[in-house]
């Protein structure tokens, strides 16, 4: 398999229930489940719908990102890796790893700084080359307790506290598609958030 600088889409399929079949140009293919994505980000709710989602394509000769035209939404061939390398991980450890750097949508670069690690090493990490010890999966469940904080919840629900992330979660939504979002859809997701 040819290797990658970065992420590039080659072609796409939409499958039933809300999945692409990704083929990235360094020959590697990955099927990406949408559903939980489409239930978490509201920027991503005009998707919910499968004719819409069904729309899916990738401009020839590009690959940058998969687009849906119509509804002005791109996600960028990098989060999609990232995605894809989180749900098809090949044992636990690398899943919650990718699945750690996917939901910040921190790079190589991200992650190893805030591990103390290279990017190299984090490199076969992700891949699932080397296998991750359990230091570094507690490092990153650690990680992400730190970037954390107390909300309260609605006066309706309780006076008690619970555990979100810094931002609400249409932000988080927008970081995680790292600005491949629309910016219109952005503008009013920051508008939605702070309510």
């Amino acid at each position: 398999m040819a290797t990658m600088t970065r992420p590039r889409l080659k072609a796409l399929e939409v499958l039933d229930g809300f999945k692409l079949r990704l083929t990235f140009v360094n020959g590697a293919i990955y099927c990406v489940d949408f559903r939980q994505s489409l239930n978490d980000c509201t920027q991503l709710a005009p998707l919910r719908d499968s004719e819409a989602f069904s729309k899916a394509l990738v401009v020839p000769g590009e690959g940058w990102t998969v687009e849906w035209p119509e509804l002005d939404i791109q996600i960028g061939a990098d989060t999609l890796w990232l995605d894809a390398q989180a749900q098809n991980a090949p044992n636990e450890g690398t899943r919650l790893f990718a699945g750690w750097r996917a939901r910040y949508g921190l790079s190589l670069k991200q992650a190893a700084d805030a591990l103390g690690l290279t990017g190299r090493t984090v490199s076969a990490y992700s891949s699932g080359k080397r296998p991750i010890p359990k230091a570094v999966q507690l490092a990153c469940i650690g990680w992400e307790t730190l970037h954390r904080k107390q909300v309260p919840e609605s006066p309706a629900a309780s006076n008690s506290t619970r555990n979100l992330p810094d931002l609400p979660l249409e932000s988080s939504c927008s970081e995680r598609y790292n600005g491949a979002i629309h910016p219109r859809l952005k503008r009013s997701c920051h508008v939605l958030s702070n309510h």
